[in-house]
């Protein structure tokens, strides 16, 4: 069939060359016999191409012998059979493994990057969860009981204290986990000892507070009613040697109070320098002329590194259609605003959770819709997944999939790396992830 039609297509093209070449002027014989002569010529050079390049390339098709194979040297390695996950490349600005679905694939008890369990260890809701300073239980409080319980990796709970205590709306731990602000609807702050079972009273006028690293001290924002009346300032946490840092006047809700594991700084303020830029400023103990560092955003929330020399935070902008976005920029000395950077997560600061100096767990949002960063409230309709992120190179990677619709936050990591433990923000219940 090929010789037939590569003759056909021949004959015509060389037909065509002759009746150019006024052939209506030849005698009939000569017409017979150069068409002739064509059509011989024609045949052979088909026969030739046809030896020459396809016959070698045409062969009846052998079966597959499937029951032997043989090892090939010098080369990759075969692929192995999967586990029924799939690892995305972060196309369409996705991160890896994001809108990538596995029917029927199994749960795995370990977080190994696919659908993995998730484990709810109590069912009644919580309020300021925290690894206890073991760093292997969870201490939390529980609104509907009034109390503060601990848990272990098993959901097994005992009191914390036998104390109750009555609308808690805001709980602020110490580093050492031995006491908490607990701060009220009403504007009554107090401070609970769980070591002594005793508390201390604080001013109504004192609001967002933050401990020092060595749980002995607060910075906070003493608002009074008149604007010239309001400061960051640090006290001991038993309400005594309080000293102003810094006024904040109007400005209260652009002011930080954040204190640095280095003792270096105790909080940070904002100032916008356009309608999707801001400038942050950093306050010490002292004063200090710290270097300031621009950012690409609003919406300004942060995490310090566990060393304190670098700044994890989030901003939105219309850049990315007002979602949040994670970035990492240098916050220690003369390295102030160096090495700033986007890590391309569009997540909140507060969804994070650091493991190392350089690495951190975040929940990250499957589809945030637009304009998540300005109104947060936008995403309750969506679920989130775990991904471990090094925050030095960039490097993304997806470490489980909950088997649930988990709306995740305030993450904690064991000291030994072996859980990590959430609230769900659907119910309040604090959930566990195993990841080895």
């Amino acid at each position: 069939m090929f010789i037939i039609k590569l003759t056909h297509i021949l004959i015509y093209y060389n037909t065509n060359y002759l009746n150019s070449q006024n052939m209506e002027d030849w005698p009939k014989y000569l017409k017979i016999l150069a068409i002739t002569g064509f059509a011989l010529i024609v045949i052979i050079m088909a026969l030739i191409i046809y030896f020459l390049f396809f016959r070698a390339g045409f062969s009846p098709a052998q079966p597959v012998d499937t029951t032997t194979t043989t090892p090939i040297t010098g080369g990759l390695p075969g692929a192995k059979e999967g586990d029924g996950q799939i690892i995305g490349s972060g196309a369409d600005g996705q991160l890896p493994g994001q809108g990538v679905a596995v029917p029927g694939a199994k749960v795995s008890p370990i977080a190994r990057g696919g659908i993995t369990k998730t484990t709810e260890l109590n069912n009644t809701p919580s309020l300021g969860a925290t690894m206890d300073f073991g760093g292997s239980d969870i201490q939390y409080f529980d609104p509907n009981t009034n109390k503060f319980y601990r848990l272990d990796k098993d959901g097994n709970s005992e009191l914390l204290s036998e104390k109750t205590f009555h609308n808690v709306s805001q709980v602020t731990w110490s580093p050492k986990k031995d006491k908490a602000v607990l701060e009220y609807p009403d504007g009554s702050n107090i401070v609970y000892n769980f070591t002594t079972a005793s508390q201390i009273t604080l001013p109504r006028h004192w609001e967002d507070f933050n401990y020092s690293p060595n749980s002995d001290q607060l910075v906070l924002k003493s608002i009074g009613l008149d604007p010239s009346n309001r400061y960051l300032v640090i006290a001991n946490d038993d309400g005594t040697r309080v000293k102003a840092i810094e006024q904040i006047g109007l400005n209260a809700d652009t002011v930080y109070p954040s204190w640095s594991s280095n003792n270096q700084i105790v909080g940070m303020y904002t100032k916008g320098i356009g309608f999707d830029r801001q400038e942050v400023f950093f306050m010490g103990l002292n004063n200090e002329n710290f270097k300031s560092t621009v950012i690409e955003g609003r919406g300004f929330q942060s995490q310090w590194s566990p060393e304190s020399d670098k700044l994890l935070y989030s901003v939105y902008s219309e850049k990315n259609d007002l979602k949040p976005n994670l970035w990492i920029v240098n916050a220690e000395g003369n390295n102030i605003g160096t090495g700033r950077k986007s890590l391309g997560v569009e997540t909140w600061a507060d969804k994070c959770a650091y493991s190392s100096a350089s690495t951190i767990y975040c929940a990250v949002p499957e589809n945030l819709p637009m304009g998540a960063g300005l109104f947060p409230e936008a995403a309750e309709g969506t679920r989130d997944k775990l991904y471990e992120i090094n925050t030095d190179t960039g490097l993304k990677k997806l470490i489980a999939d909950p088997d649930g619709d988990y709306r995740m936050s305030e993450l904690m990591l064991s000291d030994n790396g072996f859980y990590l433990y959430f609230v769900d923000e659907n119910t309040g219940r604090i959930n566990k992830i195993k990841l080895k």
